[in-house]
């Protein structure tokens, strides 16, 4: 297998694209090997968007529902990045490191309340509806 890193260097246009997508692919193959948070947000996701597209919404609320999750998702992954840079420059103790990641993981704690803000907002109504109905 080709390493990724080689690929897109010198190409461009359609060569370009393919060989940005086999990083891409790295990427999550990557992130689902070694990052659970990953691997849980993704969980979210494939049961969470069924529902998204169950709920009796109108389709903006449905896609926003579905982006919120999409947000939390790229957040981590980002964080991930972060944290393996910070690990790759040095493992030891250091304030800025601790600062770096700590920073990735306040972006994270806000994009998963803003994802359930939306959820809320959206989705919650409707669950107060059915639980409430009679039966």
């Amino acid at each position: 297998m080709t390493d990724p890193a080689t690929l897109a260097k010198g190409k461009r246009g359609l060569s370009h694209f393919r060989a940005a997508f086999g990083y891409s692919l790295a990427g999550f193959r990557h992130a689902l090997r070694h990052e659970e948070a990953v691997r849980q947000e993704l969980l979210a996701f494939a049961v969470l968007v069924p529902v998204a597209v169950l709920l009796p919404v109108d389709v903006l609320a449905r896609l926003v529902l579905v982006l919120s999750m999409g947000l939390v998702l790229i957040v981590e992954l980002l964080n991930s990045a972060i944290e393996a840079t910070v690990d790759r420059i040095s493992l030891e103790r250091h304030p800025l490191a601790g600062r770096a990641k700590d920073l990735g993981s306040a972006a994270v704690f806000t994009a998963i309340g803003l994802s359930a803000l939306c959820w809320l907002v959206i989705a919650g109504p409707v669950v107060l509806r059915w639980l409430s109905a009679p039966r």
